[in-house]
């Protein structure tokens, strides 16, 4: 089994430890690849599912499996495992395992999983925990015989100060930490910069990987997101510009510490590419202390591991209450502050409802088993709690499961995708809750079916709400005509046979024999970029025709009764006086170069 004593474990045991950017994950898929089998866990779903699609498109979708709480995909004979932590299946054998992001052991809601990974998940052969330098002393003193790897940025990573939201650099992350700050740098963004692309752990990997495609593939230059963004995502990141210092972790408001504000900051910059991080919006200026700590990747070590005992007691409720009150009794390990399955245990069996039914040990498992359940919809206690509820006295109940009777209609209120971005955001995460519910192994009748309703609705909020948030926070026309004025020598610019001028793909004006009438802009913005982007265009045309005008013969020319000169047709300049056959003639226009108009 991989859930096993370290103590008992034959696997060669490897931390491979450093900062942001320095390939630890794709180490750890290499070495996976290298062997028959096996298993890594990630913090996140939408890393799960990032690494999951690499490893099917080198070993095939038949060789990988993909397990998280709200998505199973399990073929047959599935050789390598990515998932969530939380939903390790450490029960399979497999020759190597890995987990990534270890320093989640301090985590206070979290950190006892990862403890317990830690502790007792290993590979056959081999085992590599990939995290941050600063978990180095406490993993030498959990496991006996690990071997340390430190892993060296290639890059170097800079200060730069405080810099104007409007006055960021291209490829530039913002990062805040409320979905109202994200939404409010994003939609300034649009206005002077053209756009920005939205990226928060709350996102689908649907929606989150067509947003991180926008700013990928320089469609915008800035990318806005919550501190999801210092795991895993790698990105072609320039500068990190912090909007805020301060985050709500669970259970209060807080500073960040100094090892997030470098792991975060550590996304700027890739390989042998420079990065720089600073601070934008609100967000105070770094101390020199701070910052230097940051730059040189020099943080506190981390002290002590959450932790909670695994060896859980369902004989009785009191029970159950003692055995996950049990102290770790080890240095370095301490026991975690109630998590919320705890807290919702210590509130469900003080209902008459459920303490009546949950006398049996079969019955105190399932209780803990509705307990668990994710509050993906960030309710309330209480209506978490009556969820939770409804759960268990399913599944206490004579048929031992959800009925689709009691699935379908809430389904079928999330099932549609009109309104703005909120509500579809709000669907999401009910759409998440059910497709928990649908995979696990015992909870639903008819499982599979709403498991594949499920992942469909996902699938299609998901690329709703991408565009909804692209059509808030991107000006598509601006963003186009922005490269034309950012990258001169890359933007696609054209003169149709018809005279439209169009510039990366978006209609800018019309050139009317020498004189260009440009479109009127909705913005300043848009209006700077209208001008370069025509000029850019129209220059070369205008020098060309206006070499075809003083080439050509007499009578491709007219005066019309109001002094206007046309040329084959097109006006091209006006009488402005002088003698009856010395005529002063203005040419129309303003661009093209001076020596030939």
């Amino acid at each position: 089994m991989s859930d096993r004593g370290a103590g008992q474990a034959p696997s060669r045991v490897v931390a491979v430890l450093g900062p942001t950017n320095t390939g630890k994950t794709h180490l750890a898929v290499e070495r996976m690849l290298g062997h028959a089998s096996g298993m890594i866990g990630l913090p996140l779903r939408l890393l799960a599912r990032e690494i999951y699609d690499r490893i099917v498109k080198r070993r095939g979708a038949s060789a990988v499996a993909l397990v998280t709480g709200e998505e199973k995909i399990v073929p047959p004979r599935a050789h390598y495992f990515v998932c969530t932590v939380e939903a390790m299946p450490l029960e399979r054998q497999v020759e190597f395992l890995a987990v990534d992001e270890i320093q989640l052991v301090a985590d206070p809601e979290r950190g006892h999983v990862f403890t317990q990974r830690l502790l007792h998940a290993r590979g056959r052969f081999e085992t590599m925990f990939l995290g941050a330098g600063t978990m180095a002393p406490l993993i030498r003193s959990l496991i006996a015989d690990v071997e340390i790897v430190s892993r060296e940025r290639l890059s170097t990573l800079s200060y730069a100060g405080s810099k104007k939201l409007t006055r960021l650099p291209a490829r530039s992350a913002i990062v805040a930490f409320s979905t109202d700050q994200v939404y409010a740098i994003a939609e300034l963004i649009r206005r002077q910069r053209g756009g920005a692309a939205v990226v928060m752990g709350s996102l689908s990997p649907r929606t989150r990987n067509a947003q991180v495609e926008l700013f990928q593939s320089g469609e915008v230059d800035f990318l806005v997101a919550t501190d999801a963004i210092g795991m895993g995502l790698n990105m072609e990141v320039d500068h990190v510009a912090f909007a805020g210092l301060r985050k709500f972790d669970g259970r209060r408001t807080r500073w960040l510490h100094a090892h997030e504000i470098g792991q975060i900051a550590g996304r700027a910059g890739r390989h042998l590419r420079d990065g720089t991080f600073g601070v934008t919006g609100e967000a105070v200026e770094l101390d020199q202390d701070l910052v230097e700590q940051v730059v040189e990747h020099r943080f506190d070590p981390v002290e002590g591991a959450e932790w909670r005992n695994a060896r859980l007691d369902f004989d009785s409720l009191p029970d159950l209450l003692r055995s996950l009150v049990i102290t770790p009794g080890v240095r370095g390990l301490n026991l975690t502050q109630p998590a919320l399955d705890e807290t919702l245990l210590r509130r469900l069996i003080k209902d008459e409802d459920v303490a009546r039914v949950g006398r049996s040990r079969g019955a105190i498992m399932r209780l803990w088993e509705a307990c668990q359940l994710p509050d993906f919809q960030k309710t309330t206690l209480d209506e978490h709690g009556r969820l939770s509820k409804e759960i268990f006295q399913a599944l206490t109940g004579k048929r031992g499961r959800l009925t689709a009777d009691w699935f379908a209609p809430r389904f079928a209120e999330l099932d549609r995708d009109d309104g703005q971005i909120d509500q579809l955001s709000a669907r999401l995460s009910g759409v998440r809750t059910l497709s928990y519910i649908a995979n696990r192994p015992d909870w639903l009748d008819q499982a599979q079916g709403w498991r594949d309703q499920t992942k469909a609705l996902e699938e299609r909020l998901s690329d709703v709400l991408h565009e909804r948030l692209t059509a808030r926070f991107v000006d598509r026309r601006t963003t186009a005509l922005m490269r034309a004025l950012n990258v001169t020598e890359d933007a696609v610019a054209e003169v149709e046979a018809d005279g439209a001028v169009i510039v990366e793909g978006q209609a800018v004006g019309r050139l009317t024999g020498v004189e260009f009438q440009i479109d009127k802009g909705s913005s300043a913005l848009e209006d700077r970029a209208l001008r370069h982007a025509a000029r850019q265009a129209v220059t070369p045309e205008i020098a060309r025709r206006l070499g075809r005008l003083a080439a050509d013969e007499d009578e491709a020319f007219a005066v019309t009764p109001d002094g206007a000169v046309l040329w084959r047709g097109a006006a091209a300049g006006q009488v402005m006086g002088g003698e009856w056959f010395a005529p002063r003639v203005r040419l129309l226009g303003e661009l093209g170069p001076v020596a030939a108009r």
